[in-house]
């Protein structure tokens, strides 16, 4: 399913998506550390290389080619999403990035609790219905994911789509479900998050992106 094709396709909108907001979220987190649960070929942990962040983790399943990949094979890790993943250690920022949705359901929350044993902050994305893609087996309302991560402490942070929801560099379902999830004792390690919090009223999760609706409504007509 995920084969050379699979990832050359969305290569590039990656590559370019990453280099927008990867200075946004080490201006906001100030990782040293990142691990990419479902990195793919690697794309997002690049452009933190990029940046100065040295020290990440890639992980995926068997079926990436690690020849393909845009990080070094010591950096990257097979293994089964569908199962717990363990470490024995931490990182500064957990991202996942359009690959619960490939999960089945019933595996989402044992997913969730996988991130949240991995780092204090996660950036998630996860498409929403009717959304549509290669392998989507669950796509969900990000509400659905949120009663998740509540259940393990962690509170969320929209602070990211709006600075990002007209840029056409960055591809249209990362600007429609790029959240932060952050564990609520932590949040005061990060003054810029925290500012925004509180200044911030709550607005709904649930969007929908006017190019995801159209190119959707297009394709179904």
């Amino acid at each position: 399913m995920y084969d050379q094709e699979f990832y050359a396709k969305y290569q590039q909108g990656s590559i370019q998506s990453a280099q927008v907001v990867v200075p946004m979220i080490i201006n906001l987190i100030q990782p040293k550390s990142v691990i990419d649960v479902g990195c793919g070929v690697g794309t997002w942990l690049s452009a933190f290389e990029n940046c100065g962040v040295n020290d990440y983790l890639g992980v995926d399943g068997e079926y990436v080619d690690e020849e393909m990949l845009m990080i070094p094979q010591a950096k990257y890790q097979a293994v089964n999403l569908e199962k717990p993943i363990h470490l024995n250690r931490e990182f500064d920022l957990v991202m996942s990035l359009e690959v619960a949705e490939h999960l089945p359901a019933n595996k989402a929350e044992e997913f969730v609790k996988t991130l949240t044993g991995l780092g204090p902050v996660i950036m998630f994305s996860a498409a929403i219905p009717y959304q549509g893609g290669t392998g989507h087996v669950n796509e969900q309302w990000p509400e659905y994911w949120q009663d998740y991560f509540h259940q393990y402490g962690y509170v969320v942070f929209d602070g990211i789509r709006a600075k990002i929801w007209h840029d056409k560099a960055v591809e249209p379902w990362y600007r429609q479900n790029i959240l932060l999830y952050l564990r609520e004792d932590c949040i005061d390690r990060y003054p810029e998050v925290k500012k925004e919090v509180e200044g911030k009223q709550s607005s709904p999760l649930a969007l929908v992106h006017p190019e995801t609706y159209l190119y959707n409504i297009t394709n179904l007509a």
